[in-house]
C-alpha cells in the first residue's frame, strides 16, 4: 500500500488547479487529513485556548483554513497510518472514477489498483 500511497500523493500534489481532474475543497480536506495521519499520526498541535492570543496568531497560519485542516485531521484520531494511506488512495480512485473514460485516469486507476494489491 505504501507504493500506491506515494504514487497517489505525487499525483494529487501535482494537480494543476485548472486541470482535467477537479478536486473540491471537501476532497482537499480528505486528502489533507489522511496524508497527515499517514505521515505524522494523531494531531500533535494543541489548539490554543480562547484567551491565548499569541498562540492563536501562531496557530492560525491562514485563519480559518488552518482550523478546518486541523479539525479534519483530528476527526480521524486513532486511525493507523496504514489505514490512512489506504483511505487516501481510495479517495483518489473515487475521484478518478468520476471520469473513467479519460485515458490518463484509466492508466492511473490501473496502476494504483495493482500497487494496492
Amino acid at each position: 500500500m505504501s507504493a500506491a500511497f506515494d504514487k497517489a500523493v505525487s499525483y494529487v500534489q501535482g494537480l494543476p488547479k485548472d486541470g482535467p481532474v477537479k478536486v473540491a475543497q471537501n476532497d482537499q480536506l480528505e486528502f489533507y487529513k489522511y496524508y497527515k495521519q499517514a505521515t505524522v499520526g494523531d494531531v500533535n498541535i494543541p489548539r490554543p485556548g480562547l484567551m491565548d492570543f499569541t498562540g492563536k496568531a501562531k496557530w492560525q497560519v491562514s485563519s480559518c483554513q488552518c482550523s478546518r485542516n486541523l479539525d479534519a485531521w483530528n476527526s480521524i484520531k486513532g486511525t493507523s497510518p496504514e489505514e490512512a494511506r489506504k483511505k487516501y488512495v481510495e479517495k483518489l480512485l473515487e475521484i478518478l472514477n468520476t471520469n473513467p473514460d479519460n485515458e490518463d485516469n484509466k492508466k492511473l486507476i490501473q496502476e494504483l489498483q495493482e500497487l494496492s494489491a
